[in-house]
């Protein structure tokens, strides 16, 4: 497994992440088998996993990760996430101060560690100044519990407002991003990649499968349909014929190439020069061995090239619903004027 640099914090990462969101009742609800996923994944070079506390309902996932890691945390970079809903009360989400202050306690708590090595924002959270984040982040890398801070999902221009603030105001600064990056989504190769390169942020991409569309099970004509899951999350994504058009094109060219699909998808994100690590979801021990096995695959500029044409370098071949969407797009009174 190829190691690469988490942007400019001196920490060497796998290319390949193991992403904890299927540990629990919404994926593999067998904690067993989740702890032989992890055990699999660090034997087989992966030092990278990320979570979150909202992954599995009540924390879960970070609690299977936590009694995974017990006699190897040594040996991972381990990132987790807060901003999420961990409860009815509306203060025990978000990133003001006073929740990321509890937040990190009780993704130490489950995971049984001391500190995080790479602690992230979940989610953009535009009714709270970023100054109000960053200075809380800075107090928790100070105190020792936290070694790296990011975000996930940021627009280009928020990433960019963050580092400024950090700047002017001499806090912390944040040292990755996590978007949405696959073959059928290029919408970040636009903007948000090149702003990462920009200010030397890791790139951790997650759903380089498309949340399943490559993962080369889901094909026009075949009688497998997606888990009701992925249906309720995501129905619009993973029933776009356009997407569906897509995958059957890709699948040709990956055939021609002797690559699976899945491997083929995973290559084309790691080549980018922006991406540090594509974040890979196993449900199974099975689906992890076959990922490993794509490890270090290179696509050639044809083959590049071929992609390009099925989808345009810069473009979403059409939207996912789990995306983020900006308030000014989400909300119509925000971009109606109001008469009087």
């Amino acid at each position: 497994m190829q190691t690469r640099p988490l942007g400019r914090t001196g920490i060497q990462v796998s290319a390949y992440t193991l992403g904890t969101m299927m540990f629990g009742p919404y994926g593999n609800p067998d904690p067993d088998d989740c702890v032989r996923i992890v055990h699999r994944a660090l034997d087989g070079g992966i030092n990278f996993i990320d979570t979150a506390d909202v992954y599995g309902g009540d924390g879960e996932s970070e609690k299977i990760v936590g009694k995974a890691l017990r006699g190897r945390r040594d040996d991972v970079v381990l990132a987790t996430k807060f901003n999420g809903p961990m409860g009815d009360d509306l203060n025990r989400r978000g990133s003001s101060r006073r929740w990321i202050v509890t937040a990190v306690e009780g993704s130490l708590r489950r995971l049984g560690v001391d500190h995080i090595d790479l602690y992230q924002a979940h989610h953009p959270e535009p009714g709270t100044d970023v100054e109000e984040t960053l200075g809380a982040l800075t107090d928790l890398l100070r105190a020792g519990k936290v070694r790296a801070i990011g975000h996930s999902n940021l627009p280009a221009s928020d990433i960019v407002e963050a580092q400024w603030v950090a700047e002017k105001r001499g806090l912390a600064r944040f040292r990755s991003e996590q978007p949405h990056y696959s073959i059928l989504n290029r919408g970040v190769e636009r903007e948000i990649l090149p702003v990462c390169e920009r200010y030397g942020l890791g790139v951790l991409v997650w759903s380089p499968l498309a949340m399943g569309l490559l993962a080369g099970r889901l094909r026009k004509g075949s009688t497998e349909t997606a888990s009701p899951g992925r249906l309720h999350w995501a129905r619009q994504h993973m029933t776009d014929e356009r997407k569906l058009d897509a995958v059957e094109a890709l699948a040709g060219i990956a055939d021609q190439a002797g690559l699976s699909l899945p491997h083929l998808a995973l290559a084309f994100v790691t080549a980018h020069p922006a991406v540090t690590s594509a974040i890979i979801g196993p449900r199974t021990p099975e689906q992890l061995d076959d990922l490993l096995a794509g490890a270090g695959t290179h696509l050639d500029d044809d083959l590049l090239d071929r992609i390009d044409e099925i989808v345009a370098p810069g473009t979403d071949v059409g939207p996912i619903d789990v995306a983020y969407v900006p308030p000014a797009i989400a909300q119509p009174k925000l971009r109606r004027r109001i008469p009087g």
